[in-house]
């Protein structure tokens, strides 16, 4: 579903309550890149600047899946602000920037959803400063390495949405790899309804998945993830350091499952924010999955009116290429 279009007088209010002060909201600015929420850019009539999240159906582009609701899974889609609290919360107990919150509300009554509004870094993002110029993003890097060190360091009772697990409660299955590899099952039953390419590997896919789950050998340790940490996702701040935004999907889980992630999105980059002492076993099965993750998840969304549908189809044919160099020869 294409997102409406929100207009000032939409948010005029969600601004007064924010921001207020006297202040006159001037203009409203859809950012791009949001597939599950709203993401806006407030303007105050004094240029005072701020982010507002929007949590309402119009504004997710993806199909509804059978497990979308189910907080159990550590897979299911991150949406809503009860995710987003609850991961703000454990990033800001573990030191690591994340944008001040000037308000929440759950109220409807001055937007028809949930929404946030937080502090604008209206800059070039980590990726791009990257970029332009690798020298001057290196003490951010940094202290991106510092912060990612912090959650690694910190232990969980228990695998899961960190919403779920500090809420008291467990995920379905027992491990992070049974989880794992039903999450890439389901991902290679999608990709294979819409590629003949991976429909002819599928049994050959399936197999190696299954092979390399019974190698991880057990684990009952859980650490702090971001789920999908590109640097497209950390924005720095006016003292240059790095900013996490996108945190619904925060997981208690495997640091191997991150490390893949980062491996996947900095390239030739990665060496910079890599640590010894990882599972080679679980990358190679996370490694897999979040191929398999990449091609059917973004075919998905060619299935809707998503906007930058090339950009979408480059990144499925691209990880759909790599999942099945994967596969043994």
């Amino acid at each position: 579903m294409a997102p409406r279009t929100v207009t000032r007088d939409d948010l005029a209010a969600v601004a007064g309550a924010a921001l207020g002060g006297g202040r006159r909201l001037e203009a409203v600015q859809r950012l791009a890149g949001g597939t599950s929420k709203g993401v806006y850019r407030l303007t105050m009539d004094d240029a005072t600047t701020a982010i507002v999240y929007l949590w309402e159906a119009s504004e997710n582009y993806w199909p509804a899946r059978e497990n979308d609701d189910d907080p159990a899974d550590p897979f299911a889609a991150g949406v809503g602000l009860d995710l987003f609290e609850a991961a703000y919360a454990r990033l800001d107990s573990l030191g690591l920037r994340v944008p001040e919150v000037y308000a929440i509300d759950r109220s409807r009554t001055r937007y028809p959803a949930d929404h946030v509004v937080l502090e604008d870094f209206p800059g070039e993002n980590l990726m791009d400063r990257l970029a332009r110029d690798p020298v001057a993003a290196e003490p951010t890097m940094a202290q991106l390495a510092e912060g990612l060190a912090a959650m690694r360091a910190h232990r969980a009772r228990a695998y899961g949405k960190v919403a779920v697990i500090d809420g008291g409660g467990a995920s379905h299955r027992p491990t992070c790899e049974q989880a794992a590899l039903d999450f890439a099952l389901r991902c290679l039953a999608e990709a294979a309804g819409r590629d003949r390419r991976i429909a002819d590997a599928r049994d050959r896919l399936e197999e190696r998945l299954r092979e390399l789950a019974a190698a991880v050998r057990p684990r009952s340790e859980y650490a702090v993830v971001h789920g999908e940490l590109g640097l497209d996702h950390v924005l720095v701040d006016r003292d240059g350091r790095p900013v996490l935004i996108d945190i619904e999907d925060l997981l208690y889980f495997d640091v191997e499952w991150e490390h893949v992630f980062l491996r996947i999105r900095l390239g030739r980059d990665y060496p910079r924010l890599a640590v010894d002492g990882l599972d080679e076993d679980r990358l190679a099965l996370y490694m897999l999955t979040q191929r398999l993750s990449l091609t059917a998840g973004p075919l998905r969304l060619l299935d809707t009116d998503f906007p930058d549908r090339a950009f979408m189809a480059h990144i499925a044919e691209h990880n759909l290429t790599e999942a099945l160099a994967l596969l043994p020869r």
